[in-house]
């Protein structure tokens, strides 16, 4: 017998090997007709499977958010089983669930199109009404091999071979369709209702551009169908706020071929960039950070000895000159940990706290880059703490509330918080990795928000803590970071005169706010669809003047606008006042000014706002004070 434990405290015995499915339909036929999964100790199980172990048990269902990801699975299962009803010999690959969906690579002889999603998606809707049974079965590797050779899914047979020979594998079956899977799944195909194909792209074999290329095709899949029509909504927000589309727009920046994923900044982006720098450049100054510089190429035996060369070596742009090695930094710790070295340090300097508009290069893959999102060449508003480790606690919980002002003011009140814990290849012994850990999951809980973990995604040399922003329409952006690290002081030498007279090794905290200068302000403009706050817009006034015998007044306005410290010109081109206001609305200028015989005999003006609405005549200085109470969050950090 094996004892469960239900969620409501509840305990009940059962025959070794009973299913999922057989206690569900024990309990109520209503309660197994919604379940699509079970927990067992909070794992994920087909509901088919047998129950050798006593457990606490909870039925999943179809609306539970942990059922999401079986959905998709199984999407993506009867998306392949599709593709081959329709076109048989087409060979499938690989296809996992993805944020927002799944995908699947297909192996076929001509471009699948626009019309063939079509008719996948309507071939989907048929097999999912069969309501086929998701079964699973296990074979031995070798089995499994020739199984999938006799199919003709030479894809499939290669994954399969080179898993060891010892294995077991794992196969699902719905319907004909059978694939290599882990699982779990939901118990049947009518269990899918809500779901739709996106599109289609290429993709190497194994993601390795020396391997012959796929078709991709790219999906969506969602347990209620107001809940993909908000997706899709999403996405058609998305669209309307692409950075890169703004960008030309609103003649902020460009890329070109000849500086692949590096950023040429026009004057009016680099004036938002100088916004948000200086803003930043406050934050340091007020929370007690030095701000420092680094070199842009460092030698690779620094490199080797802080671990990076051997971690993360093929992300890095390396160069010679005189027999020696460099490479161009990706990072700015290492630098960071040479200013600290420059003196003798005493418990009495610590924390210190080190701040670096630093510039960084990373040999990212042509097919990752994307606008200034994800680019090769950028700038990190990054900071290095050195402390000891009874300063970690409270460095990290007053780092989080710095972060929650910042992101505030920046226009963003929601933050979603993670906790990253060791990965696999990493540096540092493993009580280090538990301190580092424990540290930051405390700093969390002090801090009073909730957050979740992720297994295994932190850097190689500590665990991290991940800010994630929502922005306007919904989406998440991972930006700020705080990064416990024990092991890169020591390797490089890093010490300090402890109260004892003793020499110890500082604790390292790495830090970021916004992350990439970059990335944060491609999120600005997209979260804002390109119409900045009055603090941000790199040109936060127009004077347009109706007809010539205006000019020199509204020239005027212009200058004292300007000598009030706000960022203002004239426009005085001889053409119909409907143009000039059409044309800066484009613009997203936050305001426009109208002067005619009326303002300027009446040294006024008439005040237009960014969505057209109409604030009437007033004052100069009423405009003015309305402006710099309108800024104030941009000039106190």
């Amino acid at each position: 017998m094996v004892a469960l434990t239900f969620p409501d405290g509840a305990r009940r015995d059962y025959p070794q090997g009973t299913t999922g499915l057989d206690i569900a339909k024990g309990i109520s036929p209503s309660l197994a007709k919604r379940t699509v999964a079970m927990a067992l100790d909070g794992a994920l199980a087909d509901l088919a499977d047998p129950i050798e172990h006593d457990s606490k048990i909870e039925f999943v269902s179809r609306d539970d958010p942990r059922a999401l990801e079986l959905i998709r699975h199984d999407a993506a299962h009867i998306m392949a089983e599709a593709v081959q009803s329709l076109w048989p010999g087409t060979q499938v690959t690989i296809g996992p669930v993805i944020e927002n969906g799944f995908y699947y690579d297909f192996a076929y002889k001509r471009p699948f199109t626009p019309e063939d999603l079509v008719a996948i998606e309507k071939k989907m809707t048929e097999l999912a009404k069969k309501d086929y049974p998701v079964t699973r079965e296990v074979l031995p590797r070798d089995q499994a091999v020739a199984l999938f050779k006799g199919m003709g899914e030479h894809y499939k047979a290669e994954i399969i071979a080179s898993i060891p020979e010892d294995q077991t594998i794992g196969l699902y079956r719905e319907g004909d369709f059978v694939d290599l899977c882990r699982g779990p799944h939901v118990p049947s195909t009518g269990k899918l209702k809500v779901f739709k194909l996106m599109k289609v792209a290429g993709a190497y074999w194994r993601g390795d551009s020396r391997n012959e290329m796929l078709q991709r095709i790219y999906g969506t899949a969602w347990a209620k169908k107001e809940d993909q029509d908000a997706y899709l909504h999403m996405l058609e927000e998305a669209e309307k706020r692409d950075h890169r589309k703004l960008a030309t727009q609103l003649d902020l920046f460009h890329m070109q071929d000849e500086a692949p994923g590096m950023v040429f900044w026009h004057p009016k982006g680099w004036i938002l960039w100088q916004q948000v720098e200086q803003y930043m450049r406050r934050v340091y100054q007020d929370n007690g950070y030095q701000e420092v510089r680094c070199p842009q190429i460092l030698d690779r035996s620094l490199w080797e000895k802080s671990g990076h060369w051997e971690n993360y070596r093929e992300h890095m742009f390396t160069t010679e000159s005189e027999k020696r090695t460099y490479a161009v930094k990706p990072m700015n710790c290492p630098g960071h940990v040479q200013i600290y070295n420059a003196g003798l340090r005493s418990y009495r300097e610590l924390p210190l706290r080190y701040g670096e508009f630093g510039a960084c290069h990373r040999n990212e893959a042509s097919g990752a880059l994307h606008g200034i999102m994800r680019i090769r060449a950028f700038t990190q508003d990054d900071g290095h703490i050195f402390c000891t480790e009874d300063q970690i606690l409270p460095e990290c919980v007053a780092y989080t509330a710095l972060l929650q002002k910042v992101y505030a003011d920046f226009g963003f009140t929601q933050i979603v918080y993670k906790l990253a814990t060791r990965p696999d290849k990493r540096v540092g012994a493993d009580d280090l990795w538990d301190k580092a850990e424990n540290a930051l999951a405390e700093s969390l809980r002090a801090s009073g928000v909730q957050f979740e973990m992720l297994p295994g995604e932190g850097a190689f040399y500590g665990p991290k803590i991940e800010y994630h922003l929502k922005d306007s329409i919904g989406r998440s952006w991972q930006c700020g970071t705080m990064q416990v690290d024990f092991s890169m002081p020591g390797r490089l030498g890093a010490e300090y005169v402890a109260e004892d007279n003793t020499r110890k090794v500082p604790v390292m905290l790495h830090r970021a706010i916004v992350g990439s200068m970059e990335r944060f302000i491609g999120i600005l403009v997209e979260h804002y669809a390109g119409a900045m706050p009055l603090w941000l817009s790199p040109l936060q006034v127009v004077a347009l003047n109706i007809s010539g015998g205006q000019a020199e007044y509204t020239a005027q306005v212009a200058g004292e606008l300007r000598r009030a410290g706000f960022r203002a010109e004239a426009d005085l081109r001889n053409e119909k006042i409907t143009y000039k206001i059409r044309e800066h609305s484009i613009q997203k200028l936050p305001y426009q000014l109208i002067v005619g015989e009326q303002e300027k005999a009446a040294s006024k003006v008439a005040v237009r706002t960014r969505s057209g609405e109409d604030l009437g005549q007033m004052t100069l200085a009423d405009f003015i004070g309305r402006l710099q109470r309108e800024a104030r969050v941009g000039s106190a950090a």
